[in-house]
This record gives C-alpha cells, structure tokens and sequence, in this order.
C-alpha cells in the first residue's frame, strides 16, 4: 500500500466570494470596466456558474440563479430595447428584486438609462467587456471554477524536471529540500517548497503552486533560509505547474518492497485525478537527484509510447519462445579496441 496519503483536514474550499475581489482579479485580464457609481461590491459570488436570465427578464423567476453573476448578452440588451423607459424599469424590477451579485454587459453593449438608474438604486455593481458572449462566459467561468474548486494543502518540494512536474514527499528531515536544490541548481525549476497547494483544473488536472507567503522561500537545514528566485535567477523557478508524478523519499528499509522492474505502474489519487507514484529508497552514496532526472525522462518516454520496461519484457518473451540463449550485444569486435 502507497505511504502518501492526503489528509481529509488538508482539504479546503471557498463558500464564496466577493465582487471586489473578482473585479480586482479580472478587470486587466477580461478588459472589465465599472460601469455605475458606489456600487456595494462587498456583495458575495455563491456559484462558479454564470447565469443569462433570458426568462427571468420575461416573468418566469421560478428558476432564477439570482446567486450568479449574470451576463447580459446581445439578446437580453435587445429584448430590453424593444420596450419603452418605464417597461424596462417594470421588467428589470422583477430581476433587481433578487440579491444577484453584479451584472457584467458583454459585447461591449452599452447599458440602457433604465439599467443604469436601476444599478444605482440598488448599488448592484454593472460591468461591461467587449469580449462577445461565448468568450467571456468561457474565461469567467475558467476563473470562478479556479476559485471555488477544492484546495488540497501538501508537505513537500515541488519541482519542474524537464518540463515534467514532480512532488517530492516523505517524512519531515528526509531531505527533500536539499534534493529540490540540488535539482534547481542544476537548471530546474521550482514551483513551491515546504507547502504546495494543489487545485483540480478539469478533468484529470491537477496544477500546483506555492503560498503567497512562502512563494520561493526554502529552508535547509543546518544552513537557513534562503531565496531561490534572488540566489539563481528568473530561470530557476516557476509560479505554477501541472502535477505529473509524486516521488515519496523514505529511508532505505531491507524488507520494504520496491519496483525493480517498472512493469507494475503505481499511482496515488488525489482529488479523483490518478498520478504515477513512485516510492524511493535513500541508501548512502545513492545519487536521487540524477535519479530524479531519469525518472522525468523515463515519464516523457513513456508519455510519447515508450515504455522501457515492456520492450525489454517483449525481446525476452521472443527469446524465450525460440528457446535460444541471448546473443552477445556486438556482433563483431573490430579493431579498434576502445
């Protein structure tokens, strides 16, 4: 049985959010511009959905997401054309009665004089971006699934090794850090040391960061803190990477089980995502930060169709089935005896 386990308590998630915080996020990113004056941008964003309330501006609330950003598309600011000032006022009314947390006009729609005054009364913040529509529900709901997606909290290092994102765990003073060094030192990157936090992204994703505290803060032990990002340079870190293999660092036990073959494929799941699991003895004299490197090389490998371990169990096998003993590996030793 895997030795890594995430703990339940390490698992977090956010009820809600604020206007503010999602103006002050996204503004730069979406081209999101405050439209009405002293809006309450305290107000809460409960859901990662977006919401058009094509039928609530029609009467029919029964079903409205009041608790979701809602976007005005082309056919809401159509449909309120076609009504005279005092109707849309009427017709807006039945929306603006609901607690929704802001209004966002896509397309670059202007607003009407009934929705701006309505806004105001009800200091409902109003937003306009000229992405179309489709776009903007696209990457604001990229951004609110971010948010309200769980959070799991992980003891480790963290590094990119060849493009490949590997989480070194395992008992506290295995030396993790000192191998995450030495890995950065000789021109990896890293992504977060001593806390990671992991967010699901989609199906099958999980991408890591560090703490904005921390951020590429590392303590070795017997030497201090140091900062990764002033000592080595831009090149030697990253704000965030896909987490693609988990390496657990234990001290070497004579009865423990280890993989000698690589046949038998290990994972871990974290937050439903499987990721490769590898399990790594340290004996005196053992090298684990060029083991490391092979391990990243050995994923990318095995990530574009080759796998070592099964081409070398496919020429035994044919071996095997033609009862013949293995050849020597050079036909003929020529006469250059290097």
């Amino acid at each position: 049985m895997n030795k890594f386990k995430i703990d339940k308590k390490s698992i977090t998630r956010k009820d809600s959010i604020t206007v503010e915080f999602f103006y002050e996020s996204v503004k730069r990113l979406f081209d999101i511009k405050l439209l009405n004056k002293e809006p309450d941008l305290s107000r809460k964003i409960y859901d990662q959905n977006l919401h058009r309330p094509g039928l609530a501006l029609a009467g029919f609330v029964d079903l409205f997401a009041y608790k979701r950003v809602q976007v005005f598309g082309n056919t809401e600011m159509k449909y309120l054309a076609h009504f005279p000032y005092k109707k849309q006022k009427e017709v807006l009314e039945t929306i603006f009665k609901f607690p929704i947390p802001c209004i966002i006009l896509s397309n670059n729609n202007k607003p009407t004089k009934a929705l701006t005054e309505l806004s105001v009364k009800h200091k409902i913040p109003l937003f306009r971006s000229h992405f179309t529509t489709t776009k903007l529900n696209y990457l604001i709901s990229d951004f609110l699934d971010d948010q309200f997606a769980e959070r799991i909290t992980v003891h480790g290092s963290f590094v990119d090794v060849y493009g490949v994102g590997m989480l070194f765990v395992g008992k506290s003073g295995i030396g993790k850090s000192e191998v995450t060094l030495d890995l950065v030192e000789r021109g990896h990157r890293l992504v977060a040391d001593d806390v990671v936090i992991l967010t699901k992204k989609g199906e099958g994703i999980l991408m890591g960061a560090g703490t904005d505290i921390v951020k590429h803060f590392m303590e070795i032990r017997g030497l201090g803190v140091i900062d990764v990002e002033r000592m080595f340079g831009i090149r030697a870190i990253r704000y965030q990477k896909r987490l693609e293999i988990v390496v657990e660092l234990e001290i070497w036990d004579e009865n423990g089980t280890y993989t000698r073959t690589g046949l038998g494929e290990e994972s871990v799941a974290i937050s439903d995502v499987e990721i490769p699991y590898i399990k790594l003895p340290i004996l005196p004299g053992k090298n684990i930060t060029v083991i490391s490197e092979v391990i990243a090389l050995n994923y990318l490998l095995k990530h574009y169709g080759f796998d070592a371990a099964k081409v070398l169990q496919e020429r035994l096998s044919s071996r095997i089935n033609q009862k013949s003993a293995g050849k020597r590996g050079v036909d003929y030793f020529e006469h250059d005896f290097e």
